[in-house]
């Protein structure tokens, strides 16, 4: 189980990451990184768990932070040709621009992901391409999706199940007690478990 913090002028994140049975390899990874221009995070999920499943997960996280500078759709194939000959993996990448305020969104498989802008009390619920990643010829749908000062995101894997993610979302809770609310709903036995929740502050 690990947890991490990051802030900037433009944003806050918290992370946090939990193995199915606390066992030793977590399915899940995630890469978080960001620059003057830019914030990118990436979740991949490992078919299955354990170890093989982890192998997986971070090929496509290793190929992420080696090509970090590319675009969503680059980062999405570089990542399916790491996984030839290994189990398969679902993918999400963002890459959020704070000069257009623009989030930038390729999914494939069944990571979820939700922006909600206050001013216009609106949630963004983008439905991911379905399957996985596997080194196969792969088609990607990438999308953008403008963000408000106060916009509020989360990203997150299949072991995790949110009731209410509007409201959560909508909340004036400072955003570590919203990472604490998911975490404290999270069964750690049912799966691997990530999430990325986030604030844009300007």
């Amino acid at each position: 189980m690990k947890r991490a913090f990051f802030s900037k002028n433009q944003f806050e994140l918290w992370a946090f990451q939990s193995s199915k049975n606390g066992e030793t390899y977590c399915g899940d990874d995630y890469y978080i990184t960001h620059t003057d221009e830019y914030l990118l995070c990436v979740l991949a999920d490992g078919l299955g768990s354990g170890e093989f499943a982890y192998e997986s997960s971070h090929a496509v996280i290793e190929e992420v932070k080696r090509n970090q500078n590319k675009g969503v759709e680059a980062l999405m194939d570089l990542g399916n040709g790491v996984l030839v000959n290994k189990r398969g993996a679902a993918v999400s990448v963002i890459k959020i621009y704070f000069d257009t305020r623009e989030f930038v969104y390729s999914s494939v498989g069944n990571i979820r992901f939700f922006l909600y802008n206050p001013e216009k009390e609106k949630l963004v619920y983008p439905l991911p391409v379905t399957g996985f990643l596997s080194g196969r010829q792969q088609k990607y749908r990438t999308q953008r999706f403008k963000y408000e000062p106060g916009a509020s995101f989360i990203l997150h894997s299949d072991g995790v199940q949110l009731q209410g993610t509007k409201s959560l979302l909508k909340s004036c809770s400072p955003l570590e007690q919203k990472a604490q609310e998911i975490i404290e709903g999270i069964k750690v036995q049912a799966d691997d478990s990530t999430f990325i929740i986030g604030s844009l502050l300007s």
